[in-house]
């Protein structure tokens, strides 16, 4: 019985064969194709074939050049209705992540966890010491 599979649990041995890890790899990459694939056809019929950016029109000969780009940067949020959606043309898609990546490695936060700002510079004090002396 040592090396049998048990289906998705481990095998009884306690280690996967290659066969089976290749096996498991396979059918995990069919299913995240098939729903990457799903959201992006959702997203075609759903919106307009036009970059919500640049404003780049898009025909079914230059399709493949318009990508599904996620509002709040979250892969799994995928509602039906697509208003986590937006379509990007390949380079305002790569411009947004960039950019996204930029200000996170700044420090910043995701959309939605803004946290709270402590300002000690005040750029008007001197400003403000001057109109109450000149009252």
């Amino acid at each position: 019985m040592a090396g049998k599979s048990t289906g998705w649990n481990k095998p009884l041995s306690g280690k996967i064969s290659q066969e089976e890890m290749d096996r498991i790899i396979a059918r995990a990459r069919q299913a995240g194709g098939e729903g990457l694939k799903g959201y992006r056809e959702q997203s075609l019929r759903v919106h307009p074939w036009i970059c919500a950016r640049c404003g780049r029109e898009f025909t079914g000969a230059n399709l493949h050049l318009l990508t599904v780009h996620h509002k709040d940067h979250n892969h799994e949020n995928n509602p039906p209705d697509g208003s986590n959606w937006e379509n990007l043309c390949i380079y305002c898609h790569e411009n947004e992540h960039r950019r996204y990546l930029d200000h996170e490695a700044s420090g910043g936060t995701r959309p939605g966890e803004e946290k709270e700002i402590d300002m000690t510079h005040k750029p008007f004090a001197v400003l403000a010491d001057l109109l109450k002396k000149n009252q």
